[in-house]
């Protein structure tokens, strides 16, 4: 399933928004501006752009409202990528330099905050104080679950139910905002806006499941991220949990014991793969991927069949089945 395809309905109205969206990184602040040229060469997917489009699109023709709402979603996301990098040392963000690699820490930092507040000002000069509400809603979450997660690998605090609660803050909560923009930019009800709210939370869910998945096969190396990364950096997910369902306790106590030494060496990593691959967890993973998909598909029973609810259904069948 390709996701230019699924993308198609909307595609001239991706092209306008690259435009207006560039349009918003301008600063007369030459060290700024240069920052936020390089930004905008970096073109991603537009996963989240395309989500607010195609759920505004599934109650009419795409308002100038949506563009609003589409950019600043992402210039909240372009903001914690910044972020992101920062904290995580990282060097590449999407096969080019990230920011903190070419300009430090404190500018890639201060570029990061420029973008948030540029995604605030533009919420107050179009007047749109609900997408404010949400976007607001969506950066402290996102903080939430990062720090929550901080917490759970430094104490190595682990249980299905905790990596949810994560996962729904970290990743769902954005793809929820793209989804709710998308109903409110054109005016809808709270039942339409909760309803395409919850298949954005269930499609982030099942994207940062499969994200997780890739950890323990060679399609990361396609992410550009090694395999058993999150292993490295403490980082209990699905998969590896999956796998105790169906182990002993003191084979969990002995991998919950090496991770948390964080030296583990290459072989002790593949071990772990092994043990994850042996005992179904990346199977069982998998099921619970499917599961938050057909959840997100059941959401959208509400609205009458049309070409862009096709197009939303199968986004929700890309995500899990996506190879990177």
């Amino acid at each position: 399933m390709n996701i230019d395809k699924i993308f198609e309905p909307i595609k001239d109205k991706l092209t306008e928004f690259d435009k207006y969206f560039n349009n918003q990184l301008q600063s007369p602040v030459p060290l700024l501006n240069m920052v936020l040229k390089y930004i905008s060469h970096r073109n991603g997917k537009k996963i989240r752009p395309s989500l607010v489009f195609l759920t505004s699109n599934l109650f009419g023709e795409i308002s100038q409202l949506s563009f609003v709402g589409a950019t600043m979603i992402e210039l909240l996301h372009t903001a914690t990528l910044l972020h992101d990098d920062v904290v995580d040392n990282a060097n590449e963000r999407r096969g080019f330099l990230s920011i903190n690699a070419i300009w430090k820490n404190k500018i890639a930092i201060l570029a990061g905050d420029y973008l948030l507040a540029r995604g605030l000002l533009i919420a107050v000069e179009n007047n749109v104080f609900d997408f404010l509400k949400v976007t607001s809603t969506a950066v402290q979450k996102m903080s939430e679950g990062e720090l929550l997660s901080i917490e759970s690998s430094r104490k190595m605090k682990y249980n299905e139910e905790l990596y949810y609660e994560i996962t729904k803050n970290k990743t769902a909560v954005l793809l929820r905002s793209c989804c709710e923009i998308g109903a409110i930019a054109q005016n809808q009800p709270s039942e339409h806006i909760a309803a395409l709210g919850d298949y954005g939370e269930y499609i982030g869910m099942a994207f940062q499941i499969k994200d997780d998945i890739f950890d323990y096969s060679k399609s990361n190396f396609i992410l550009g991220k090694p395999v058993g990364n999150d292993i490295k950096e403490k980082k209990i997910t699905l998969p590896l949990l999956m796998s105790f369902k169906n182990s002993q306790q003191n084979e969990i106590d002995s991998i919950i014991k090496k991770i948390k030494s964080g030296k583990l060496q290459k072989s002790e990593i593949n071990a772990i793969i092994d043990f994850v691959k042996e005992h179904k967890g990346l199977e069982l993973a998998e099921q619970k991927a499917h599961e938050f998909s057909q959840k997100a598909i059941e959401k959208l029973n509400i609205f009458p069949d049309s070409p862009i609810k096709n197009s939303l259904i199968d986004f929700s069948l890309f995500v899990i089945n996506r190879e990177k």
